[in-house]
């Protein structure tokens, strides 16, 4: 699975870059044109027996007007009728005007309902020869208005979907990634048909049994998900062993910040490799719920559901989950389903305005939004039915009309499974060969409320009625990763501002940046914003004044007033439009400094508050900290910075490093001891950029021969994060050599350590390792050798 995802993140990642003119142009296939040789994802065409593909390009597939068909099952509607290599045109008797891939998933819900009677018209191209020809498909009636709910057509497709995986199951379930084993699992349990128990014990007892060498936290949420519903839901006690065994690992496993990442952190209480990782780390606390609500009652696990929430709870009303312990993501309504995932959780544990909040946000996410997702969208359409179905009926109804309909019968296929079909991108995602049929009948089981994940508790959620769902929905509209602006730069003003104090960050943020990219932005009104009693309104000020940056100098004093707020995000929305003014707002810098020591810990134990003020100023400011260094108070300086490198987050400790280069040794000699401490003790939280404030650390002192240096440099080699040490290493080698003759005492530990990086180092490409112990030996060679003695300072 590891090579899958990082195979799938390079994909991703190269599929923003810009592209040849020859790769943005779709095939013509009429006339002679061939798949391109590097694009290997073609679509499932819904319940006709085909799949096709058509022309993607930063993730949209709307440039394209063909779908070569790639293959027929035999005994499909489309067995006879169509062949591999045929191309499809249009439907219904209509050419594709603007995206093949909506305008056929469309094309099979009407075709499905009763007044299309199952004719699905296709425009076929076949050796040069165009004609019309009609595939049979089964008659399932219309979605309803509130679909899945009272819908027949969503009652049959739950029920075939339920026999064919049942079938599935028994046949090779064995054979199945744990993830999707398990969801296939939810889905038959949500029907509640007792047709099913015997082979739902199987696999209960199964997912019991089930260990993981890796990637623990992914596998065993789900399963753990899968064994505490079924215990609720059946009462069957003999697999408790097995969910008490798992709930235990996985809540001590947690992170000391409350997280999780790819695995279990390390003894130290820190997340190896990337860090925190909330894709895996809210359905692992949702599992730990179901194993709470199923019996097991033990501290231990009530306190990983506590610490997890309390990380979540920070993004209500600022932005979608992130990917770890990141800003709050206002790109889109959702990233990977975390959203959803949210919506569910605090719905379980009683938290209606979180849940409410992560719910409307799951409900405005939707086309090109539901198409992103690191690594592909497989959690993303996951989730996005139990976040949307906590707002009501009219929200699911919604979002099914306008989405979630067409893009479900394109992914279930004629026998009633369903695959899942990933992002419009060249290359399959990490999930292309998994079985995706238990997540879709997850959502159309939600109507029957047979286990919590699908409503079996009342949503605390206030319910919408039809015209609020539609207008959250709408939030969603207006952008995709080819277009990101021009929807909101046809907006008026009027328009925009009224956007600019929506409910929603991501609609703030579109708005922002569409006011900020005018010729001449309505400042006045923008300044009048700031003594809005409506917060929404003022965060949406700030945004357009970070954007504006020089532009905005006359709003630099209305800003430093909001940095006295009481409420937080306030103040690091103006700490953040200040820093980007730039010189203009030189005369906030001794507040933002005082902020930074400022310190709520009932309220903020985490002190996000100093995080962000101190990325704002140091990492994103940093033009307006260097105009202003030197009127400033250096003791406030120092006492801020002291501050900032004992915050929990790597990421902004590693902010400070723009200092180090810009005061005298005799003005960092106040600092030298918690600069030593910052190299010494990592930082819990943040780990991916952990390493950035020790490195430069361990160069300051380096720089300076201060003495300790030379033990903490020898001491982080040995500890550093093994991401990315392959090109730490050599780096740490030289500022050793800068010590000459002083770190030949050090030779000892260094060949220890070589020994390690060659032999002994867990989970690191062998070659890299022997590079890194290359590197060593070389130093101890070139320490051996030298005659350089500098003299040395102390840090005492």
């Amino acid at each position: 699975m590891k090579a899958r995802i990082l195979q799938a993140t390079f994909a991703l990642f190269f599929s923003a870059l810009p592209a040849t003119a020859q790769d943005e142009r779709p095939p013509d296939f009429t006339k002679g044109d061939s798949i391109p040789a590097n694009a290997k994802h073609d679509w499932n065409l819904g319940a006709t027996g085909m799949r096709g593909w058509m022309h993607s390009h930063t993730l949209v597939t709307y440039d394209a007007r063909q779908i070569y068909v790639t293959r027929v099952d035999a005994g499909s509607p489309a067995d006879g009728t169509m062949a591999v290599g045929d191309v499809i045109l249009g439907v219904g008797g209509e050419l594709f005007s603007h995206d093949p891939r909506t305008e056929f998933g469309k094309a099979l819900t009407i075709a499905e309902s009763d007044a299309g009677g199952g004719n699905l018209t296709l425009t076929r191209w076949r050796a040069g020869t165009t004609e019309n020809v009609t595939l049979k498909l089964p008659v399932l009636g219309s979605y309803s208005a509130t679909a899945p709910y009272d819908c027949e057509k969503s009652r049959k497709i739950l029920e075939l979907g339920c026999k064919t995986l049942a079938a599935r199951i028994a046949a090779n379930a064995e054979r199945e990634n744990p993830i999707p084993r398990a969801l296939n699992a939810l889905g038959l349990l949500a029907s509640g048909d007792p047709d099913y128990l015997p082979l739902l014990k199987k696999e209960a007892e199964w997912a019991a049994g089930f260990k993981a060498g890796g990637f623990q936290t992914w596998y065993y949420g789900y399963t753990m998900l899968f064994l505490g519903e079924y215990v609720l839901a059946t009462g069957d006690q003999s697999v408790m062993p097995g969910l008490r065994r798992m709930a235990l690992e996985a809540a001590n496993g947690q992170s000391a910040v409350g997280s999780w990442g790819h695995g279990y952190a390390l003894p130290d209480g820190r997340l190896g490799g990337y860090g925190m990782m909330n894709s895996p780390g809210i359905p692992l606390t949702i599992s730990l719920v179901m194993a709470r609500a199923a019996g097991i009652d033990d501290p231990v696990i009530s306190r990983a559901i506590e610490r997890s929430q309390f990380l979540l709870r920070f993004y209500v009303n600022k932005g979608s989950i992130p990917y770890g312990d990141h800003d709050p993501w206002i790109q889109n309504h959702d990233d990977n389903g975390k959203n959803g995932m949210a919506a569910t959780l605090f719905n379980l544990t009683n938290e209606k305005d979180n849940a409410e909040f992560f719910s409307r946000m799951s409900l405005a996410s939707h086309g090109p939004e539901r198409d992103t997702g690191h690594t592909g969208n497989f959690f993303n359409i996951l989730w996005a039915t139990p976040g949307v179905a906590l707002s009501g009926p009219h929200a699911t109804g919604i979002w099914m009309k306008n989405f979630g309909s067409w893009y479900f019968d394109l992914a279930r296929r004629h026998d009633g499974s369903f695959v899942h079909l990933g992002p419009p991108q060249p290359d399959p995602d990490s999930y292309h060969n998994w079985d995706a049929t238990g997540l879709h009948l997850l959502a159309y089981a939600m109507p029957l409320r047979k286990i919590y994940l699908t409503g079996k508790r009342d949503s605390i959620v206030p319910q919408l009625d039809p015209d609020a769902a539609l207008a959250i929905f709408n939030d969603g509209i207006g952008w995709d990763n080819k277009d990101r602006h021009s929807y909101y730069d046809k907006l008026d003003d009027a328009e925009l501002f009224k956007r600019l104090s929506s409910w929603s960050p991501v609609v703030r943020d579109r708005a922002a940046i569409a006011l900020s990219r005018r010729p001449s932005p309505p400042i006045d009104r923008l300044i009048a914003m700031l003594e809005s009693p409506n917060l929404d309104e003022r965060y949406g000020a700030c945004d357009v004044f970070a954007l504006l940056r020089g532009r905005a100098e006359l709003a630099v004093d209305p800003l430093i007033a909001c940095l006295s707020h009481s409420d937080m995000w306030l103040r690091v929305k103006a700490a953040e439009a200040l820093t980007g003014i730039g010189k203009p707002a030189a005369k906030a810098v001794p507040k933002l400094l005082e902020l930074m020591t400022l310190e709520d810990k009932a309220k903020d134990p985490r002190n996000m508050h100093q995080r962000y003020i101190t990325l704002a100023l140091f990492a994103r400011g940093r033009d307006l900290l260097a105009d202003s260094l030197a009127i400033v108070d250096r003791d406030l300086l120092h006492k801020a910075v002291s501050a900032a490198l004992q915050n929990q987050d790597g990421r902004a400790r590693s902010a400070i490093e723009s200092l180090y280069g810009q005061l005298s040794y005799e003005e960092l000699k106040p600092l030298l001891p918690v600069i030593i401490k910052s190299i010494a003790v990592a930082a819990p939280s943040g780990e991916m950029f952990a390493d950035g404030i020790r490195v430069a650390g361990c160069k300051l002192l380096a720089k300076h021969h201060v003495r300790e240096g030379m033990a903490l440099i020898v001491r982080y080699t040995r500890e550093q994060n093994s991401w990315a040490s392959e090109h730490r290493t050599p780096e740490l080698m030289k500022l050793l050599l800068a010590y000459g003759t002083h770190a030949r005492k050090f030779i000892p530990e260094l060949e220890k350590i070589a020994h390690y990086f060659e032999h002994d180092e867990p989970d690191f490409p062998r070659h890299l390792g022997i590079q890194k112990t290359k590197n060593i030996r070389e130093t101890i060679a070139s320490i051996r050798a030298s005659t350089d003695t500098p003299e040395l300072k102390s840090a005492r």
